[in-house]
């Protein structure tokens, strides 16, 4: 499996849309995508304009189908104007659990 980790900041101005936005983006994700076995949104406690996804796909061509999606695609345009700085990535391989003890 794949678990990406995923860091942005939105701008004041645009955090009414986001939480659309995200949400939207998370919902379809989870219950349109065969491969995309959870997607979370965390906010972060001490800057309630940063966030954290937390992502899990089955393997990287459901990472990148994700990319393809209609819901991605709203996301996609969000990122235009929405976000106050440069988005951090970590790809990232589970540990614990291991893919065979993932519920």
């Amino acid at each position: 499996m794949i678990c990406m980790l995923i860091e942005v900041r939105v701008k004041p101005s645009a955090i009414d849309e986001f939480l659309k936005v995200i949400k939207y983006d998370a919902v379809h994700s989870e219950g349109d995508e065969p491969g995309c076995m959870r997607f979370d949104v965390l906010r972060d406690n001490d800057d309630p304009l940063k966030f954290f996804f937390y992502e899990v796909y089955k393997d990287e061509s459901a990472r990148l189908a994700h990319r393809e999606t209609p819901h991605f695609a709203k996301w996609a345009k969000f990122m235009e104007n929405g976000l106050d700085g440069e988005i951090v990535r970590h790809a990232t391989t589970n540990f614990h659990p291991t893919d065979a003890e993932w519920r």
